[in-house]
């Protein structure tokens, strides 16, 4: 455990809070839904196979060119003037990261 971590239980027990310590990522309930929501909303737009439809190809070699901050904008802020919808309503900051993993090749499925 991170020294910071444990000095922040130690504190909360002086005060007397209990901390709870997050899993990181969503629960695997939440991937199963994120990985629906990938294939088939992500999908309707580009491509099944995420490799092209009316949206451009989300395919690992394609993505990797641009910065992660950019992916995460563009994926909670949507596209302006394009079909790109803004999914920041439906979607967390953790649930942004499990995708682009997922689409960055980071984690297979």
């Amino acid at each position: 455990m991170r020294p910071c971590v444990r000095s922040g239980m130690a504190f909360a027990a002086i005060l007397g809070f209990t901390l709870t310590v997050q899993a990181a990522g969503p629960s695997p309930e939440r991937q199963r839904y994120l990985d629906d929501l990938l294939h088939e909303d992500c999908g309707a737009c580009h491509g099944m196979t995420l490799k092209g439809g009316l949206g451009p190809a989300l395919l690992p070699q394609r993505l990797r060119r641009y910065p992660r901050a950019f992916l995460r904008a563009t994926i909670l802020q949507g596209r302006p003037g394009t079909p790109m919808p803004p999914w920041r309503p439906f979607l967390s900051d953790a649930d942004v990261d499990w995708i682009l993993d997922r689409l960055l090749g980071v984690m297979k499925p």
